[in-house]
């Protein structure tokens, strides 16, 4: 916008020539004052020229140049610079909105990438491939992120803990059991409940062997009215929960890597569960109130490269001939230190090579069995200075008998508030059959019971965390709490097969298949 200027034109003869050549021939100096005015252009407009006593208005530009040469006028604006201004704006704006548009783009684009990995992830840890073979096998397990995400919350989900760890009977026990969808763990929960204690499970099914036979576990303790809580021993988050939603006394903690052979192949699955698992699951412990006692599963493969027979507690362990023996025997010792520390009752069990009914496709018996009912060759062992290998094969009845013995011996944590009011209990056993068998015996008796020849191929042991020769000492079992195993190789077995044959179906020939169990 221009500002508006008045200019006063003192009258003269030589404008009144001028305004009389605009027409006006009566105009004389007289009638020209007061003075004209000149009003300068206002763009777009004329120069406008007006006397103010009788306005007489003219729109020809030519008198006023005579009047006032164009060197001495109002020159009209400039407005190159405005119209370019605007231009530029005008495209940068259109280079902004290009670009945010463009932004948007990635940015949803990541949005939705990042949403489509995270449902992959859930789904392939929650459900993983089956693989029949145990060869070149990883392990899967649950997200333990995930655990406390879909399965930690919820009104009905806090509902079913408390129902399941419940108990029955009059001062009876509320028991966490972790690995309860494992072999030892499956018959460990069902003993328990059956005699009225409350029991919650704790799995996280993983994928070592086949997570079928672990889901058939769980729909037999479900049938009993046992609750597994799918979740990992390393989520501190959803451990915590439950010791917030439930008073454990107990604590049968199962839960483990199992397997000597596999740690050459997978060996951070061990340390993550057997060592970082339990530290978690005491950490845990040691900050509840009440503090629960704890019972849990160490192995007789701590006894490692030790030649004195039979095993006995009071051996030295600092040998261990595998990983998995490794990791078993640190955890021995971590317990050591949480029941000093922390005042935490504890008790390890040393399991001699467990075997039966609901058994792990890993161990020999087991895949004997299959190869043997399918006709395929199977390895049996002879030591270095060819000795037979042999095994205290322990029944899964006496395992759980020690086992709930060790339970209903436990005494209670000292600890509160995480530091320790007083001496607490520590205690390691032995928990095995007392009576080796060699394995050419168990095949031999395998062979009778399926009514099939085995195609036997004997081997070298392999160096690869097996021991040639196991037999437990288990007198200071027996003196603390009676323990004592009833259960012979041949019975064991043959109780074994009869489930073999039911579960997958086989209709072999089979030696006293309708005999109860």
């Amino acid at each position: 916008m221009y500002r508006l200027k008045w200019f006063h034109l003192y009258t003269s003869e030589k404008h009144v020539e001028i305004y009389k050549a605009s027409g006006h021939r009566n105009t004389t100096l007289h009638s020209l004052t007061p003075p004209l005015i000149y009003l300068p252009p206002l763009y777009p407009f004329p120069p406008i020229l007006f006397h103010s006593r009788a306005p007489i208005i003219t729109h020809h530009s030519s008198i006023i140049n005579k009047l006032y040469p164009p060197a001495t006028m109002a020159s009209p604006p400039d407005t190159s610079k405005t119209t370019k201004l605007e231009r530029y704006n005008s495209y940068i704006r259109r280079v902004n909105s290009t670009k945010l548009l463009a932004a948007s783009s990635k940015l949803l684009f990541r949005v939705t990438l990042l949403v489509a990995l995270i449902l992959i992830f859930f789904f392939t840890f929650n459900y993983p491939p089956v693989s029949d073979s145990p060869a070149g096998r990883h392990v899967h397990t649950t997200s333990h992120l995930l655990s406390s995400a879909f399965y930690g919350s919820g009104a009905s989900w806090e509902k079913e803990v408390r129902r399941s760890s419940t108990p029955r009977r009059p001062n009876g026990f509320s028991v966490l059991v972790t690995g309860a969808g494992g072999f030892v763990g499956t018959h460990c929960s069902l003993a328990l409940k059956k005699r009225g204690d409350g029991v919650l499970g704790l799995d996280n099914f993983n994928t070592y062997y086949d997570p079928s036979l672990k889901r058939a576990r769980q729909k037999v303790l479900k049938q009993h009215e046992i609750f597994i809580v799918e979740g990992d021993l390393n989520d501190a988050e959803l451990l915590a929960k439950l010791f917030d939603i439930v008073p454990f006394t107990h604590v049968l903690h199962l839960a483990a890597q199992a397997g000597v052979r596999y740690a050459m192949e997978n060996p951070m699955s061990y340390v993550n569960s057997n060592i970082a698992g339990f530290v978690n699951l005491l950490e845990v412990a040691k900050n509840a109130d009440p503090q629960p006692s704890i019972v849990w599963a160490s192995s007789s493969s701590v006894y490692g490269l030790n030649t004195e027979n039979p095993f006995s507690e009071s051996h030295r362990t600092d040998q261990p001939a595998s990983l998995y023996a490794a990791t078993k025997k640190a955890g021995e010792e971590i317990a050591h230190t949480y029941n000093h520390i922390y005042g935490l009752s504890i008790t390890g069990l040393r399991f001699f090579t467990v075997y039966g009914p609901w058994g792990r496709p890993d161990m020999a018996y087991f895949f004997f069995t299959k190869d043997i009912l399918q006709g395929k060759p199977i390895n049996v062992y002879q030591t270095h200075d060819n000795k037979e290998v042999a095994r205290d094969f322990t029944y899964i009845d006496d395992i759980v008998k020690g086992c709930l013995g060790a339970v209903d011996t436990a005494e209670k944590s000292t600890g509160k508030g995480g530091k320790k009011r007083g001496p607490a209990q520590l205690r390691i056993y032995n928990l095995g059959n007392t009576s080796p068998v060699t394995v050419g015996k168990l095949v031999s008796i395998l062979e009778s019971l399926l009514n099939v020849k085995a195609k036997k191929h004997v081997i070298k042991m392999p160096r690869n965390g097996d021991v040639p020769y196991t037999h437990a000492n288990v007198s200071l079992a027996y003196r603390d709490f009676g323990y004592k195993p009833t259960t012979d190789l041949s019975t064991g077995l043959r109780k074994f097969v009869k489930w073999y044959v039911s579960y997958y179906g086989i209709q072999p020939r089979v030696k006293g298949s309708n005999d109860s169990a």
